[in-house]
């Protein structure tokens, strides 16, 4: 249950979002390009970042770089 104290977790490093442009989902929301994020977890396919409204979300990695 790891996810759980995400938010608690020292950051792993920032990373920057290049684009909010999404094909299926609705990214903007949550996170604006140009903007640098810490990163809490990492999986082959998704960041874990502390996003615009303050809480952890999960994003593919293609909308970062770093």
């Amino acid at each position: 249950m790891i996810h759980l104290e995400w938010t608690n977790r020292d950051t792993i490093r920032e990373i920057k979002c290049v684009h909010t442009d999404a094909k299926k989902y609705m990214v903007n929301r949550a996170l604006t390009a140009g903007k640098t994020y810490e990163l809490k977890n990492e999986t082959e396919e998704f960041y874990f970042v502390v996003d615009n409204t303050g809480k952890v979300g999960g994003y593919y990695k293609e909308y970062f770089e770093g």
